[in-house]
């Protein structure tokens, strides 16, 4: 039986403002985010039965529940609105990206499957009623449908045509945080307004730019999870290193660095100090 091979990419916050809580218990985020090379892969394909098979295999499996993954979700939603009815699928899905770090693996993995079966089952579902499916899954499935640079604006999502090309170093301190906590626990403080929009042409600007930026999460995840404080301030003292912060609630730290060189540098000296911690180096795409 024929299968298809996908790569689902990996999420990163570059900033993130928290505005406001809305009436919905959701919150009003500002956002500049990017995506990195760094991605998980996902084998599919069609099999006879009346049950689908969802496998997850690779470094990351642990800790992601059968029936409530993104991906179950996704084909459960499917198949309640006829989108898709008889037909099962296997897939397999290698995670290499930490579940519970604040990368996006989930909802990437999500995105990334339903323009598969827009396309392969060819639904013709328009781009606003794949953007409803997507939100329903997860709040951060709409914006892994397209793996451009993005403002996210108060939830609005504006892509950007333009590459970053900056160097990641991305440390993973083990850590599954709690996005429900760390919502819950985090204080929204008044401050003036951020020029969320930045002239994104000279490159060479974008790092002094992002430094005097920040992520509105960081001191609360920090706070329940002190680790993290200490393997940010590390990545920090590291050659060539602009900045170093939390991406998305966390715990995954992320560091922007002048060159690769620099970069992998850093990584041998992060697995030196800390060898039981997941640290790899990439780019941004």
């Amino acid at each position: 039986m024929k299968k298809d091979k996908i790569k689902s990419y990996c999420k990163i916050n570059l900033t993130l403002k928290i505005n406001r809580k809305l009436k919905n218990g959701f919150h009003s985020i500002s956002s500049l985010i990017t995506f990195c090379k760094l991605h998980d892969e996902i084998c599919i394909s069609r099999i006879n039965g009346t049950k689908d098979r969802i496998v997850f295999s690779g470094k990351f499996k642990k800790g992601i529940k059968k029936n409530e993954n993104t991906v179950a979700k996704l084909l459960l939603l499917l198949r309640k609105k006829k989108f898709i009815k008889k037909q099962s699928f296997k897939i397999n899905i290698k995670k290499n990206i930490p579940h519970g770090s604040g990368l996006g693996g989930g909802s990437s993995n999500a995105a990334v499957l339903l323009n598969y079966f827009n396309k392969k089952m060819k639904l013709k579902l328009k781009k606003n009623n794949i953007f409803k499916i997507a939100r329903k899954i997860g709040f951060d499935v709409p914006i892994s449908l397209e793996k451009r640079n993005t403002f996210l604006l108060r939830n609005k999502i504006l892509r950007i045509n333009k590459k970053f090309n900056l160097n990641l170093l991305i440390v993973y301190p083990n850590v599954i945080c709690s996005t429900k906590k760390i919502y819950n626990k985090h204080k929204i403080e008044s401050s003036p307004k951020n020029r969320y929009y930045f002239n994104l042409q000279n490159n060479k600007k974008l790092p002094s730019y992002l430094k005097n930026q920040k992520n509105d999460l960081q001191s609360t995840a920090i706070n329940i999870y002190p680790k993290i404080g200490k393997i940010i301030n590390f990545i920090k003292s590291q050659k060539g290193c602009f900045f170093s912060r939390i991406t998305g609630s966390g715990s995954a730290c992320i560091g922007i660095f002048s060159n690769k060189s620099n970069t992998i540098f850093a990584q041998k000296i992060i697995k030196s100090r800390y060898p039981k911690y997941w640290c790899v180096v990439s780019k941004t795409i």
